[in-house]
Parts: structure tokens; C-alpha cells; sequence
């Protein structure tokens, strides 16, 4: 099994910063990933970040290019969300995730291990 811990939501106004955390720990996979999600009330989860461990590569949704940025420890166990230049429709509970494979990162059925969330919440 894998344990997904999420830390560092909290309440920002627009136009400001947050950086999120996201811990792993557990069983180890040859090939893998880690991604940010994100669903405000009555919405789809939506794709937000990830990396991907296996060939480095970094992928970012369309409403966050430019503004959030992810990054990862050398152990590839935790990784980071900057987010910069917040907005209100940024608010949403954001889910880390960990993949086992290396497809179709950008959809939440790519992840097998998910954390219980972090609220974000950008006041205007």
C-alpha cells in the first residue's frame, strides 16, 4: 500500500500564494507518478499537475499553466505545488495522487493511491 498525505491549504486572497505538500510513503514502483487534482463543489475533479518520475516529464492543465508550478525531492517521495497569482475559482480541495503507470496522467483514472485533500480557498 501507499499512504498520500497533502499539507499546506489554507485561506489566501487573490493575487496571492500557497504552496502545497504531498508526502508518499510505502511500497515503491518501478515506473510512477505524482499528480495534483483539484474539485470545487458540484464539479468534476479536475487535472491540475503532475510529474512523472519515470521520464521526468511535467505536464500542467490549461487554467493553471503559467501560475502554478510543480516540483519534487531528489528521494521522489514528495512533491510540491507552487501556486502563484491565485483566483477565486482556484478555491477547490486539492487532491494529491500517485500513479503506478506512465498513461494518460491527465485523467484521475490513471492514479491508484489518493490523499484525503487540502481546502484551498482564494477570497476576492
Amino acid at each position: 500500500q501507499v499512504q498520500v498525505v497533502e499539507s499546506g491549504g489554507g485561506l489566501v486572497q487573490a493575487g496571492g500564494s500557497l504552496r502545497l505538500s504531498c508526502a508518499a510513503s510505502g511500497r515503491t514502483f518501478s515506473s510512477y507518478a505524482m499528480g495534483w487534482f483539484r474539485q470545487a463543489p458540484g464539479k468534476e475533479r479536475e487535472f491540475v499537475a503532475v510529474i512523472n518520475w519515470s521520464y521526468g516529464n511535467i505536464y500542467y492543465g490549461d487554467s493553471v499553466k503559467g501560475r502554478f508550478t510543480i516540483s519534487g525531492d531528489n528521494a521522489k517521495t514528495t512533491v510540491y505545488l507552487q501556486m502563484n497569482s491565485l483566483k477565486p475559482e482556484d478555491t477547490a480541495v486539492y487532491y494529491c495522487a500517485v500513479a503506478r503507470g506512465d498513461y494518460g496522467l491527465k485523467d484521475k483514472r490513471a492514479y491508484d493511491y489518493w490523499g484525503q485533500g487540502t481546502q484551498v480557498t482564494v477570497s476576492s
